[in-house]
């Protein structure tokens, strides 16, 4: 650990160039922030949005993902009180020709929402849920009723104090259970060796929690979109339950179970050749953790030997050892970036000095090493919440890909070891060649998929469309490992070498012994210019990862429930085209 790393961790000072770690910090705060919210002058509404719901209030917003790589300025948005209002604004949308685009905290990657280049003229009105759709009840001691806009830290807390509480959950409290629904969003865990699943859990996605829902479909009878609920045994349920914007639910319930405590213990001393070794190497093998715990993340900082690996395990008392947490968010060195980090970042960007890469990623794993130690944070324990929420909206923002490997839970070291393998060759080649495309990290988790009796409702469906529908024609295939590499945008090269990953993905792990599919939050389907851009993979691989029967199903219960194409855009139209 160099004093520089330790003194501008512990003391904030010692910036050579303050006005670099400024500037990249006002931007991250910008992105932090809520969007602006303008008062909308009723004439001006009145001429552009005629006989608009008199009830609902209308706005001008900024829309910005999370990385900030799509943006639009000034779009016609509202928030409706209720879901009564939901349909209002879609009926009058239907009538006009307008497309309505719901909006969490868009905290995603991927082009779900709206595209990039989306003008304020646009006929595209963004219906804000987090202000509103936030009701929580429960339904039964292990069912609760949930608002679509409410966050996944509310729903924890909530479930919290009653007892209650999930397996696994995404890192980022912001996310709102509306937006983490539509992309099967997920945290880490399989079952430890000698683990049974308990009562009102899952180890696959937040999907697959789902009793029933409630969205915004087109009624025939009445010739206008109405409120249906629709149970975990319907087929057309099957297809909402990750719908990727292609429709609006404004309700869920969901199954939960006893809460647990968890001790998270992180440690940075494995070297990336033991962790990700090859299957059958004796030592600290990532498979070695998932066997004895079951719940593992590792974050491999770019061009360094050490990942930092967390590792939960079920806990119902305090190890001697552990930290007890009361709170989320142990981790404020990378909560909040630290300055010398924002110093190389700011420098990166500024400079396009793309080639400090290696320090940038060597930096990161020091300020994570100390970090752990001067916080305590290394070895916590708590209610599940505390320890599986760790990431704000301040944390360093980056572009990232995503992919799922369906695989045998025998077969899980192969993969991670054939896929950083790759990777770190890769990295070299580029390297070599003075070009640096990745100065973020490479993230590993490793879940079960989607079965559908985990409800313990008779004849509950598979999503459709979760990456974690387990396949027909593999039942032995009940693992997913998660691979995930995070840039800044607009590193030169990224979208080539990120190509490179996703073919090497597809050639290896084509449905043979493994299978690839994308994760829908994040980057996938690159050309060597941009991401969602192969037509080959939106147009084949995409759909033949779930198979072409349920992907037509999906489509055809979009169409069937949205006949006008209301909730959708340009890039869902050429995803279902």
């Amino acid at each position: 650990m160099t004093d520089h790393v330790a003194n501008n961790l512990q003391s904030g000072s010692g910036s050579s160039a303050p006005w670099t770690r400024r500037g990249f910090l006002l931007s991250a705060a910008a992105l932090a922030a809520v969007p602006v919210l303008l008062t909308a002058d009723p004439a001006v509404a009145a001429a552009e949005l005629p006989d608009f719901p008199a009830d609902v209030d209308l706005y001008r917003s900024a829309y910005r993902n999370w990385v900030g790589e799509i943006t639009a300025d000034g779009l016609w948005a509202c928030a409706p009180t209720d879901a009564d209002q939901v349909v209002s604004v879609v009926n009058w949308a239907w009538q006009h020709g307008w497309r309505v685009r719901p909006r969490g905290s868009s905290h995603g990657w991927s082009p779900l929402t709206i595209e990039s280049g989306t003008t304020s003229d646009a006929p595209v009105l963004l219906v804000d849920t987090a202000p509103h759709l936030t009701g929580l009840t429960l339904d039964s001691a292990s069912a609760v009723r949930a608002g679509t806009g409410i966050t996944l830290e509310a729903l924890l807390t909530f479930l919290e104090g009653h007892g209650l509480g999930l397996t696994a959950s995404p890192a980022p409290g912001d996310l709102t259970l509306g937006g983490a629904l539509a992309i099967d969003a997920h945290g880490t865990a399989v079952p430890a060796h000698g683990e049974e699943r308990t009562a009102g859990h899952t180890f696959g996605s937040l999907s697959n929690l789902v009793l029933s829902l409630t969205a915004v479909v087109w009624d025939t009878d009445t010739g206008a979109y109405v409120l249906r609920t629709y149970t975990r045994d319907e087929a057309d349920c099957a297809a909402l339950l990750t719908h990727l914007g292609r429709a609006l639910v404004t309700e869920v319930v969901l199954r939960v179970g006893a809460n647990a405590n968890l001790r998270c213990v992180s440690r940075t001393d494995i070297p990336a050749t033991e962790l990700f070794g090859a299957p059958g190497s004796d030592g600290r093998t990532f498979a070695s953790f998932l066997d004895a715990s079951g719940r593992a993340e590792a974050i491999w900082f770019a061009f360094t030997e050490f990942p930092w690996l967390k590792v939960w395990s079920v806990a119902p008392t305090r190890p001697l050892t552990s930290r007890h947490v009361a709170s989320p968010y142990n981790y404020p060195f990378s909560d909040n970036v630290p300055t010398l980090i924002a110093d190389l970042v700011g420098r990166i960007l500024s400079d396009a000095a793309w080639y400090l890469a290696p320090v940038l990623g060597n930096a990161q794993l020091d300020v994570a090493a100390l970090g752990l130690t001067t916080t305590l944070s290394a070895d916590i324990w708590g209610p599940s919440k505390n320890t599986l929420l760790y990431i704000k909206p301040t944390t360093l923002r980056e572009t990232a890909n995503g992919y799922a490997v369906l695989t045998s839970r025998a077969q899980v070291q192969r993969v991670v070891h054939e896929f950083t393998e790759f990777y770190r060759e890769r990295l070299a080649a580029y390297a070599a060649l003075g070009r640096f495309p990745v100065n973020g990290t490479v993230e590993i988790r490793v879940t079960g998929l989607d079965h559908p009796a985990d409800t313990e409702l008779a004849g509950a469906r598979a999503p459709l469309l979760s990456a974690l529908r387990p396949s027909a024609e593999h039942p032995e295939w009940d693992t997913a490992v998660w691979l995930d590499v995070l840039t800044l945008p607009g590193t030169p090269y990224a979208e080539e070498f990120l190509r490179e990953l996703e073919q090497f993905l597809y050639r290896s792990y084509d449905g043979t012994d493994a299978l690839t599919r994308v994760e829908w939050s994040k980057g996938w389907a690159y050309t060597e210019e941009a991401a969602w851009s192969d037509e080959e993979v939106l147009g084949t691989a995409i759909p033949g990862s779930f198979g072409e029967s349920v992907w037509g199903q999906a489509a055809g219960t979009f169409d069937r429930l949205d006949p006008h194409g209301v909730f959708g855009n340009a890039f869902l139209d050429r995803l279902f085209g």
